[in-house]
């Protein structure tokens, strides 16, 4: 290489640098939200994800004519604009022999089963992308990941009546993932899986039982299964991680409301939400019981390690003694702890 050749490429490197900097530092509000308003109160009435006609009253704010149930100013940029981390709209699934040629075992990922359909959604891919707007058994599913706070859910992404796709904002709460569904421009936390600005405000998903487990699991328990493939319409470099280190070493990228040292920072848990109250499950501390049962908020709650899925389950038994699944949120304890700040644990 020439100098000439060596020094138009240093520049090269120097203005993408100074660009992605001025991008992630200057990076236009797309939704626009209002500033240092004077805020509001106002009371809603909302139905339950679960539907069944149940309904409950809540206290929101409201600045500008912006109906929201989180302080606005808790709500940041994280870089990209809107769908600047682009959803996958279009997934194409792989059997899997062509998986094994690109996953690893030990790689993780979310294990769906549902309508006698059973999917894997590698995290190698959902890191850059975080949204999967699918179709499994003829019903729309929301997959959703955020590699901040390893908050791999799926939801039924049901929105005034209608299953619609949602999209990444570039906006994080407490350093999670905030979504915006695509019929009403509303802003939706992932680990509440509830709307926090806008029309939708104080409207919640429901949570569709998933695991997170490791590929060799997903392959032994589902040999017929399908693999979320790496023909995403973008191209990226699928199998490095952009987060580096950052799962396992203290701290975080983003400012969270409230710390809570009961646990690590980093720790895994699966949490609940009963009557209103919060729990969560340090999946650590289940998998060496192997199950535990626990009284919560009027519910038996049954917490047990599946070794053939390497995954930890939350259950409501009955008083006949049958086990019903219940929805959990799984993720990093400090994502947890900061959006329920009066969470109870085990652990």
């Amino acid at each position: 290489m020439t100098m000439n050749n060596f020094m138009i490429a240093v520049l090269v490197v120097i203005v993408g640098l100074a660009g992605i900097i001025l991008f992630q530092r200057f990076a236009r509000d797309d939704f626009d939200l209002p500033r240092g308003g004077e805020a509001a109160t106002t009371t809603i009435t909302v139905e339950e994800a679960a539907g069944g006609g149940s309904q409950t009253t809540r206290t929101i704010m409201v600045t500008n004519n912006v109906k929201h149930s989180v302080p606005l100013d808790e709500i940041l940029g994280g870089g990209p604009a809107k769908d600047g981390i682009p959803p996958i709209d279009d997934p194409q699934f792989v059997s899997i022999a062509e998986a094994s040629s690109f996953l690893k075992d030990s790689e993780p990922g979310i294990a769906l089963e549902r309508k006698g359909v059973a999917r894997f959604y590698p995290f190698q891919i959902l890191v850059w992308h975080e949204i999967v707007n699918d179709t499994v058994g003829g019903q729309r599913v929301l997959v959703t990941y955020c590699p901040l706070c390893f908050t791999g859910i799926v939801f039924d992404p049901l929105v005034n009546g209608e299953r619609v796709e949602f999209g990444t904002s570039g906006k994080l709460w407490n350093s999670n993932l905030v979504m915006y569904d695509r019929k009403t421009d509303s802003l939706w936390s992932q680990v509440l899986g509830e709307a926090i600005v806008g029309e939708q405000t104080g409207a919640r998903l429901a949570v569709i039982p998933s695991d997170i487990m490791r590929y060799e699991n997903f392959k032994n328990l589902y040999p017929k299964g399908e693999v979320l493939s790496r023909k995403t319409g973008a191209t990226r470099p699928y199998g490095t991680d952009p987060y580096g280190d950052y799962y396992t070493t203290p701290g975080t990228f983003f400012p969270l409301n409230k710390t809570d040292n009961r646990l690590g920072d980093k720790e895994f848990v699966l949490g609940i939400v009963v009557n209103g109250k919060a729990k969560a499950y340090a999946e650590a501390a289940v998998k060496r019981a192997g199950e535990i049962e626990d009284r919560f908020e009027g519910k038996t709650i049954v917490a047990r390690f599946d070794s053939g899925s390497g995954a930890v389950r939350l259950f409501e038994k009955k008083d006949d003694g049958t086990l019903v699944r219940i929805e959990t949120i799984g993720g990093f304890w400090f994502s947890w702890a900061s959006a329920h700040p009066d969470t109870a644990l085990f652990k």
